[in-house]
């Protein structure tokens, strides 16, 4: 029985038709974005999720959209046990997270999959905004790359990011680096990779030079996330594909997209974009 269905008639009619049709769940921790007028609701509604979802032992409100420079959640504890530390099996795979200190989606979780299937045998792979490690993890299990420099920003994120890596026993493969994106490649990893993963739609646009500028000269792949307004008559991965386009051409380099697609709504008329780009030799910047 889903949550809606659970709630009928113990609520108000109106009031069952404005919460959201779905919420995340991490681990045993269920996060929310009720509205604030369904505020005096959010006890009864928090009680039921833990009766639809019988694992949940928490369930959180998120207040706000996520932001900052480390991607962070304003989370409001509703029930349960008082913790946002969890730990979520994807895949086979193990992630401790603190969703208060660290960004973590459970929705991209088939994008995840999608990418480490991708990957070649013996690749480098560098993964520009890593976060707790998930994409770079499940690559490493999943396929057989020969190293993966996971950079993020975030100290607790890259902290949770090592326990992770030990967790999945992939210490040979996976490399937690904290830091800038920008400045770890400039120092270290210039001309290394095969293959480059921007799972920061905020960020990438701006990183996208750094990006080339990691992959080998006999080229590679980027694969490249943005967000994207798109109107009843526009064509939303179409016009991530313009302006990322533009952008590279200017930059002289040799490439094509073969692929460009949704992963998912964010907003009213506005997605996350995907596009697999992929560079022919280059001159490095």
């Amino acid at each position: 029985m889903s949550l809606k269905e659970k709630l009928k008639g113990r609520i108000e009619t109106w009031e069952l038709e404005l919460i959201p049709r779905s919420y995340d769940v991490v681990g045993e921790i269920a996060v929310t974005r009720l509205p604030e007028i369904l505020e005096h609701r959010s006890s009864l509604i928090a009680g039921t999720i833990m009766e639809v979802d019988k694992h949940v032992k928490t369930v959180l409100r998120q207040a706000g959209p996520v932001s900052g420079d480390f991607r962070l959640r304003d989370l409001e504890f509703v029930c349960g046990e008082r913790r946002t530390e969890t730990v979520h099996k994807e895949f086979g795979c193990l992630f401790k997270v603190d969703l208060k200190e660290c960004y973590f989606s459970p929705r991209l979780s088939h994008e995840r999959m999608r990418i480490a299937g991708l990957v070649k045998p013996a690749e480098v792979v560098v993964n520009m905004f890593a976060g707790v490690g998930s994409f770079s993890i499940i690559m490493a299990k999943q396929a057989k790359p020969r190293k993966v420099y996971s950079i993020d920003i975030n100290p607790v994120a890259i902290r949770f990011h090592r326990e992770n890596v030990k967790l999945n026993k992939v210490e040979n493969v996976v490399e937690p680096i904290e830091g800038d994106a920008k400045r770890v490649i400039e120092e270290r990893l210039t001309g290394v990779a095969d293959r480059v993963l921007m799972p920061l739609p905020e960020k990438a646009y701006e990183y996208l030079d750094w990006a080339r500028a990691a992959l080998k000269s006999e080229g590679g792949w980027i694969h490249y996330y943005g967000f994207e307004h798109a109107d009843k008559d526009e064509d939303p991965p179409e016009k991530v594909k313009d302006k990322v386009s533009e952008k590279l051409s200017s930059l002289g380099s040799r490439f094509e997209i073969p692929a460009a697609r949704i992963v998912r709504a964010v907003g009213p008329r506005w997605y996350q974009i995907a596009l697999d780009i992929q560079f022919q030799h280059q001159k490095h910047l």
